[in-house]
């Protein structure tokens, strides 16, 4: 779950990275998510309806793992332009 472990270093607006609070709040939600999902994870039997909480944790995680690796690469894109 190395995943859930992803971290913003300080000097991410030098980069040209979206602000650290937004890339931090969107880590911080991505972490939560992970938790539940394991939470989900370590029961016996999942009913219907944990069932279908479950993929949708795992949908919204991979969106947002997404969108913070999309302004991630973003970032260093901008700030290797400059740099040019």
């Amino acid at each position: 779950m190395a995943d859930a472990q992803l971290r913003l270093d300080d000097d991410s607006n030098a980069a040209g990275l979206p602000p650290a609070d937004a890339l931090q709040q969107l880590i911080a939600e991505h972490l939560e998510l992970d938790q539940r999902i394991h939470h989900l994870a370590t029961l016996a039997y999942l009913t219907d309806q944990q069932q279908f909480e479950e993929v949708q944790l795992k949908k919204r995680k991979l969106a947002l793992k997404d969108r913070i690796q999309a302004a991630m690469r973003g970032g260093r894109r901008a700030a290797a332009l400059t740099d040019s």
